[in-house]
């Protein structure tokens, strides 16, 4: 039988297997986590920080599934390795919630019924966020086009459109 060759520190560290303790701003809490240097920003949310509201998809940065907020703008978490967000500032689909109450975009999905799945949604609320945190009233086609790089097979977008309108005029839940 063959033996096994014992790993050294350096093949682990050469492999991407070298771990460190990463200090990151999550949802407005510090978290630290010691985590490998190879792990993707999502890996380190979903794995070792049981943040699971952000999805794996397609893991090649094309479907938005994975959305995250990184200091306030929209980014594919599956491209970024967690070692490259410390001292960043990062919002999960989890700290949309402020004090115990849904954001207005959750409320007006919630309300339009704009989810089937539900899988892709929280990257879709997210860089839907970030269109109303820039742009407050946007048109029917400036929210197409902030939603473009986000997929939902289940859907078909009319809800998904009209929910990120209806959270712009503030009409959500009434």
């Amino acid at each position: 039988m063959p033996k096994r060759k014992k790993s050294s520190k350096t093949d682990a560290a050469q492999k991407g297997w070298a771990k460190r303790l990463l200090r990151l701003k999550v949802n407005g809490e510090i978290k630290e986590v010691a985590t490998e240097t190879s792990k993707t920003l999502l890996e380190v949310l979903r794995e070792d920080l049981n943040l699971t509201g952000t999805k794996h998809g397609c893991e090649l940065g094309e479907c938005g599934t994975c959305t995250v907020l990184i200091n306030g703008d929209a980014v594919l978490s599956c491209l970024v390795l967690g070692v490259e967000s410390e001292d960043a500032e990062i919002v999960t689909v989890e700290g949309l919630m402020r004090d115990s109450q849904p954001h207005p975009l959750q409320r007006a999905f919630a309300d339009l019924g704009a989810t089937q799945c539900g899988y892709c949604i929280p990257g879709i609320l997210l860089t839907a966020k970030v269109l109303l945190d820039k742009n407050p009233h946007p048109t029917r086609d400036e929210v197409r086009e902030a939603l473009s790089g986000n997929l939902c097979r289940c859907t078909g977008y009319t809800k998904i459109l009209e929910a990120v309108e209806l959270a712009a005029r503030g009409e959500e839940g009434q």
